[in-house]
């Protein structure tokens, strides 16, 4: 790694270590500076200290609107002795920012002064030298230093430049990035999607995170997967930018060129990070200019641009790299890892029982809604095999802490209502199925679980299993809505699926909910009813999380079939075959009916609103919404 000739792919290179020695080579030329009209200099980084030049205020000012007088002359006013003086001998009458004339040293305000006619007035209090008078430097001085070199300017430090005289000032100039898609599979416009199309968001996303900390980027067209029009273009964009961006092509494919192309036109310095996601970053020079190429998949882009970019945009505009606001929090379930790298697992917090929980997203390199939905990262080191449920990690925001403090953290079954919900008050919602939630209401690790568990041997739904797992403890369960369960199927329904016994099929493919989920249970149920064999049925060991999961893959033809809710079937624009009517409840502690955060979620369920939008949905009625039943 210290031979920059070198080029190597290893899997396992540090970043810490990799970013340190890869940065060294980059100096900011001393000349990479400009002079900026202090209006727009909002959010640029000064280059030298700014002195300034004049006085503010430059004269002795009034503070007030009042009269200016000779405080000597007050000294002995009071309530039962007041002062007269006359204008022109004793006062003058002055606006506030008017200039204090030499034959005066103190104001009063006007609301103090009693007209006592023919140009006279009365004071019933002292006055004292310099009282309501903005004296000469009293804010700024002249050669006082107004901001420090390397301060990033805010629209507040505006004012003081301008009052210290100053109207122009040297900044760090924003370093030019050339970011270039590669792809031939990608497209710009959602009218061409199609199957082997997909649009390209990177280089969008890239841009707008340049633009938020200073730099200048400049978006290429997507470049084909053609060596030499990838060389031709990376070659232009060289000599224009100061920094360029290769989004995908870094991986081992048979049309992944980059590090061929930059080793035509430079030296790659390393290709592969031991972090996960992101593994196949590029980091390499041409011409003495940083040249990185990103990964393709969304989430790898966006990590790996933290810990490369980011920092590496932070030194040639004089910044040091931002130190990322931390909390401790509890991992509420179980995660595996790998020695091989450092994994960055994305997570939802909420603040339960006096204590952060931090709740895992989807880890997978492309599910860029995990990025969206995320309050915070957690980094599993390379030495670590993983996280065990209850442990305690830390946790670098994404998100404002006051947010994440007032937030509803529900943990359970997944519904489409649970996004019109979270449209409405702070909801972090974590789909594990009913029975997850349930596991994480007794830990102590959410506010509320939505749940759909039907008894197998009542037939009714929820209540056996509150009274199950907390015996003892009183427990508050909120009707939520009656909805339908049934098969999601292909429009048309070509394999005529239209009871459970034609899941044994070998033409029919089903896709199943995560063990513990409701929808799963009801599954079993019916299974163990018409006595039919898992075994028999394919795909039954593959989870989906949620019902539109289930859906969207009917949708995309991986499965036939799958149960879930008639509002994922018609927000797909599938076809529905009905089974079961179910119960879809939120269970919390009997105390938590004070939290704030509840009241907040109750107002909402029992409003007129949300039941339209809900029954405008399909599928679901609200009879009961809102009700409450004490365990």
């Amino acid at each position: 790694m210290n031979d920059f000739k070198q080029n190597i792919y290893i899997e396992n290179n540090d970043d810490e270590l990799l970013k340190k020695e890869y940065f060294s080579l980059f100096e900011v030329n001393e000349n990479k500076f400009e002079n900026v009209n202090v209006i727009v200099s909002v959010g640029r980084i000064t280059a030298k200290p700014v002195f300034a030049l004049v006085c503010d205020p430059v004269y002795n000012a009034a503070a007030m609107d009042g009269i200016q007088v000779k405080a000597e002359k007050t000294y002995s006013a009071s309530m039962l002795n007041p002062v007269e003086l006359v204008e022109n001998i004793d006062f003058n009458y002055i606006n506030t920012g008017g200039a204090i004339t030499k034959d005066y040293d103190s104001v009063i305000m006007i609301e103090d002064v009693i007209n006592a006619g023919n140009d006279k007035i009365k004071i019933t209090s002292p006055s004292y030298p310099w009282q309501y008078v903005r004296t000469v430097g009293e804010s700024i001085v002249t050669g006082e230093m107004i901001i420090p070199s390397k301060h990033k300017i805010r629209p507040l430090d505006i004012g003081a430049l301008i009052g210290g005289g100053i109207q122009t000032l040297e900044v760090y100039k924003k370093p030019v990035v050339g970011i270039i898609p590669t792809g031939s599979e990608l497209i710009d416009d959602p009218k061409n999607l199609k199957e082997g199309r997909l649009m390209e968001t990177n280089s969008k996303v890239l841009s707008a995170l340049l633009t938020e900390i200073g730099a200048l980027p400049i978006r290429y067209k997507i470049c084909e997967d053609r060596l030499e029009k990838l060389q031709e273009v990376i070659e232009d964009t060289v000599k224009k930018c100061d920094i360029v961006i290769i989004n995908a092509g870094s991986s081992a494919g048979s049309k992944d060129y980059t590090s061929k192309v930059i080793n035509n036109l430079g030296n790659v310095f390393a290709h592969g990070v031991a972090v996960k996601p992101g593994k196949p970053t590029i980091l390499a020079q041409i011409d003495k200019k940083p040249v990185i190429g990103l990964p393709g998949y969304p989430v790898s882009a966006y990590l790996m641009y933290e810990i490369f970019v980011k920092p590496l945009v932070y030194k040639y505009i004089g910044l040091s790299e931002e130190q990322d606001t931390a909390i401790e929090a509890t991992i509420s379930k179980r995660v595996v890892s790998s020695f091989k790298h450092k994994e960055i697992l994305r997570v939802v917090l909420g603040y339960v029982n006096d204590k952060y929980i931090a709740t895992p997203l989807d880890r997978g390199a492309a599910a860029v809604m995990s990025l969206v939905r995320a309050d915070g990262i957690v980094e599993i080191p390379r030495n670590v095999e993983g996280l065990e449920a209850g442990e305690k990690v830390n946790v670098k925001l994404i998100k404002p802490l006051d947010i994440i403090k007032e937030t509803l953290v529900s943990t359970g079954s997944h519904d489409l209502i649970m996004d019109i919900l979270a449209d409405k008050i702070n909801l972090s919602s974590g789909h594990v199925g009913s029975m997850g939630g349930i596991t994480a209401l007794k830990r102590k690790e959410c506010h509320i679980a939505p749940i759909h568990l039907l008894d197998m041997e009542t037939g009714i739904y929820n209540i056996s299993y509150v009274e199950k797992y907390f015996k003892g403890q009183k427990m508050a369960l909120i009707k939520g809505v009656n909805r339908i369960q049934g098969f999601i199927v292909q429009k048309g329904n070509p394999k005529n699926i239209k009871i459970f016994e034609d899941l044994q099929r070998k033409d029919i493919v089903y896709a199943n909910r995560q063990k513990g989920a409701g929808t799963r249970i009801l599954l079993d149920y019916n299974l163990n009813k018409y006595n039919i064999n898992s075994e028999a049925i394919i795909g039954y060991e593959k989870d989906f999380s949620t019902h539109m999961a289930v859906a969207i893959n009917v949708k995309s033809n991986n499965a036939d079939t799958g149960l879930g809710i008639y509002s994922a079937a018609k927000a797909m624009d599938l076809d529905f075959i009905p089974v079961a009517n179910e119960e879809y409840d939120f269970l919390i502690p009997y105390e938590y009916l004070e939290d704030d955060r509840v009241k907040a979620f109750l107002e909402i369920l029992c409003s007129n609103e949300f039941k339209e939008q809900v029954e405008n949905m399909g599928g679901y009625s609200c009879e009961k919404t809102g009700e409450i039943i004490i365990i």
